[in-house]
């Protein structure tokens, strides 16, 4: 790519980018939430038209621009979007084969039973067992990844191509992350290009041979050899003279000063104050009956194996699910889950970060203050007037506090960067001050400053006296964040870690290692 520039409206996204992958590489694209990663994919896949003046070779050919999904196809060009582009009513092998089915010459006819071989062949490739006559939305956000690297990965041409990998391997567990690292090292070692794009530094390091860095829509440094660079160097040339606190493991970080959006000032609530949050043999499809509590000021992580039922938790305890008994007490009063009572919930201060945040958690095209303070119209407006003055100040504050960008509380969400969209989506819930905060994956797709900001807010709400529940497969993101983890086996708790937390230990729960055992 030479010269690749993109503007939107009176925003320039790319300024001059130029980028080289090699054949037989894995090139990694890094850079913080809004740098232009994702806007420099979708040129290359043909979403964005760019600006005059730049030119794409593949393989030495010039490709007209915008390239079409033929084009893509001739040159082997296929790409793994951020928000995995998947239609969650189709079925997988919909899904994988949607432009390539193979119709009949007589009839025209689609050959169903042959097209769901293919789509299984894909998914072999990544090692996942999934039925492929099963409908998207039905799957979990593991397995509806696996479905979108395993599109990329089909038809790839011998010795040639580019897979584009656009944050594809957050929502994997160890497992399939392992397997799918060694995949894209056979792409590169078979004679195919790599281009990944992520946030995880460690990801980059041990498994891209060159990386680019990325910066306000500009290449910072092109092309480095990892094998001559540490993490920190890479977080220099990322985001020069910033400092975010570690939550990479090792006990709970220490706690920013600066406050939580809309938060009590300190004093105003005293860390463990109130009655406990308690959930009582909770039973759905995959949980067999789990209790625990949860303390205000408590933070506390659940985390298990895909299906394990650590993953439903959150929308069960918010009633955004119903579940088929068990009852969750707040301040003195009982909820039965099994009647999803998402509005009793809400009342009682009950708010959930769901993990799709495009599709659960935000308005896209509506702007950062009309998102922020949804939770609050009912409390704070009066009918036919919702209130300016205090929509701003609230808008504002959250803005500074997140260092959320662009600083226009005017801006469509849609706009947004992911990592800054994760920064509404928090500051939204933050801000209405919960006193049960349910947060699954809270920090995927952010980068590494974004996720300090995201974390150190999660804290804060926490020392105001929040009770919070996180679930995450991030093991390294629950032993520097939580007071104890939750580990769930096979629908229940197989056991409960607390004390001195390190990644090692909790992955090590997750294999199924000896550790306090606690009664489910």
């Amino acid at each position: 790519m030479h010269e690749i520039s993109k503007t939107f409206g009176a925003s320039r996204a790319l300024n001059g980018v130029c980028l080289e992958v090699a054949r037989g590489e894995v090139h990694a694209l890094v850079g913080q939430n809004g740098c232009g990663k994702s806007t420099l994919v979708k040129i290359l896949c043909g979403y964005h038209r760019p600006d005059r003046g730049g030119s794409v070779l593949l393989d030495g050919e010039p490709v007209v621009l915008p390239i079409t999904p033929a084009a893509m196809r001739r040159h082997g060009v296929s790409v793994v979007h951020q928000d995995l582009g998947l239609i969650p009513s189709f079925t997988v092998t919909e899904n994988i084969r949607l432009g390539r089915f193979r119709a009949r010459r007589l009839s025209r006819a689609i050959d169903w039973r042959s097209e769901e071989e293919l789509a299984k062949a894909s998914l072999a490739l990544l090692g996942a067992s999934i039925d492929p006559s099963a409908e998207v939305d039905s799957l979990s956000a593991f397995a509806r990844a696996e479905v979108a690297i395993a599109r990329a990965l089909q038809g790839r041409p011998k010795g040639g191509g580019l897979v584009m990998l656009d944050e594809a391997s957050g929502t994997l567990p160890q497992e399939p992350r392992l397997h799918f690292h060694l995949l894209i090292r056979g792409i590169a070692l078979d004679g195919g290009a790599v281009l990944l794009v992520s946030h995880q530094l460690q990801e980059v390091l041990q498994h891209a041979d060159r990386v680019t860095v990325m910066r306000e829509g500009e290449v910072a440094a092109a092309g480095l050899r990892t094998s001559e660079l540490c993490e920190q160097d890479l977080l220099a040339l990322i985001a020069p003279g910033a400092s975010r606190p570690s939550t990479s493991g090792g006990g709970r970080p220490r706690r920013r000063h600066h406050q939580t959006p809309n938060a009590p000032a300190e004093g105003g609530a005293d860390l463990g104050a109130g009655p406990s949050v308690t959930v009582d043999r909770l039973i759905s499809d995959t949980l067999r009956g789990i209790s625990f509590t949860i303390e205000p000021g408590a933070l506390v992580g659940v985390t298990g194996r895909p299906g394990s039922g650590f993953e439903e938790l959150p929308h069960l305890l918010a009633g955004a699910k119903r579940a088929q008994a068990g009852t969750l007490t707040l301040e003195g009063v009982t909820y039965e889950l099994k009647r999803g009572p998402l509005r009793a919930l809400r009342r009682a201060s009950v708010a959930l970060v769901p993990q799709a945040r495009a599709a659960e958690g935000l308005a896209l095209s509506e702007s950062v203050l009309e998102n922020l303070t949804l939770p609050l119209l009912s409390s704070r407006g009066r009918a036919l007037f919702t209130g300016a003055r205090w929509r701003r100040r609230l808008a504002e504050s959250v803005i500074e506090a997140l260092h959320v960008h662009p600083a226009d509380p005017n801006a469509p969400v849609k706009t947004l960067s992911g990592g800054n969209q994760q920064k509404v989506l928090v500051g939204k819930w933050l801000s209405a001050q919960p006193k049960l905060l349910l947060a699954h994956e809270i920090s995927e797709g952010v980068d590494a400053c974004a996720k300090a900001d995201i974390c150190a807010a999660l804290q804060q709400a926490a020392a105001s006296g929040c009770a919070v529940l996180l679930a995450s497969i991030d093991a390294a993101e629950l032993a520097g964040l939580c007071d104890r983890v939750l580990v769930l086996r096979d629908g229940l708790i197989g056991c409960e870690l607390s004390g001195h937390l390190r990644p090692e230990r909790i992955l090590a729960a997750l294999e199924g290692a000896q550790a306090e055992q606690v009664a489910a």
